[in-house]
């Protein structure tokens, strides 16, 4: 059976505004009797009578609706929901095997909920939200059962409550607290989309995300140039004499420099003394650091 839902004769719903006409129309499809629905079934299966699939789907397409609805949470137009449910019943209708003793309903129930799980996972986010059956149950189950526990909607989850929710459906913690904190962004939304509505000027979401950091390009080279001069004062300290190195280093290359009274006791000197030291190894380095940055033809 072809999915194209034109030659179904499917009523047409193109938006918000035609739903209310839409449900309107469905309700004039008569619902069928177990025989009648068997007899169809049959046809479409030896067959592949397009009159009875059509038959199968339209009778069908109030259950579709009603499904769709249980849906509206997820921010997703209810009639983009209700064509993916179509394709479901669809899918359904096409594998159904009436022999087997069950009702269409019940059977095709299964491909309405698939079909319309699938588009909201897609519609919610480019990266998809769960890959695995447990992670896909935790997305369309979180709601529910923070309902239960009372847990307020647009809030984190209590620990208790995390560990509650992992338990019954067989997840890791950490992936309920990453989806209850999606699920209460509101999924994926433009960055282009205006502050406020279609006023001219009002700016982007993207403008308040400017990152104010600087670029990785000019960090890399800043780190590099802090490298090279690490390198070139270890070099330089090397033509200073142990006590000009220890004096230096204490007064002026330290978190906490020492004092001249503190230096002055460490080698039985004066204070002025020290500063006389510490002035002279200082002008050694200078010296010793122009003339390596010289050689390397960098700024010192």
């Amino acid at each position: 059976m072809s999915t194209n839902r034109k030659s179904l004769a499917v009523p047409a719903l193109s938006g918000e505004q035609s739903l209310n006409r839409y449900l309107s129309e469905i309700k004039k499809f008569p619902l069928l009797k177990p025989e009648q629905e068997y007899m169809l079934a049959k046809r479409y299966q030896e067959h592949e009578d397009p009159e009875a699939a059509a038959q199968l789907v339209t009778s069908h397409l109030r259950l579709v609706a009603k499904i769709a609805m249980g849906y509206r949470g997820y921010g997703l137009p209810v009639s983009d929901l209700i064509s993916e449910g179509n394709v479901g019943l669809m899918q359904g209708v096409k594998k159904f095997e009436p022999d087997r003793g069950f009702r269409l309903a019940t059977y095709a129930m299964w491909w309405i909920k698939a079909s319309i799980q699938e588009f909201i996972l897609r519609s919610w986010s480019l990266v998809k939200m769960g890959t695995t059956a447990a992670q896909k149950k935790l997305f369309f189950n979180l709601r529910r059962m923070k309902k239960n526990l009372e847990a307020f909607e647009d809030s984190d989850l209590h620990p208790d409550d995390v560990a509650k929710i992992a338990t019954d459906l067989g997840v890791p913690e950490q992936e309920v607290i990453n989806m209850n904190r999606r699920m209460m962004m509101g999924g994926d939304a433009s960055l282009n989309v205006s502050l406020r509505g279609d006023e001219e000027g009002a700016g982007q979401w993207q403008d308040w995300l400017t990152d104010d950091r600087p670029l990785q390009d000019v960090v890399v080279a800043d780190e590099e140039e802090a490298q090279v001069r690490h390198a070139m004062l270890v070099e330089a300290m090397d033509g200073l004499n142990d006590r000009e190195k220890h004096i230096l280093t204490e007064r002026r290359l330290v978190d906490e420099p020492q004092t001249l009274e503190e230096l002055s006791q460490v080698y039985d000197v004066s204070r002025e003394r020290i500063r006389q030291i510490e002035v002279r190894a200082f002008e050694k380095l200078q010296k010793a650091m122009q003339r390596i940055a010289g050689e390397r033809l960098l700024p010192a």
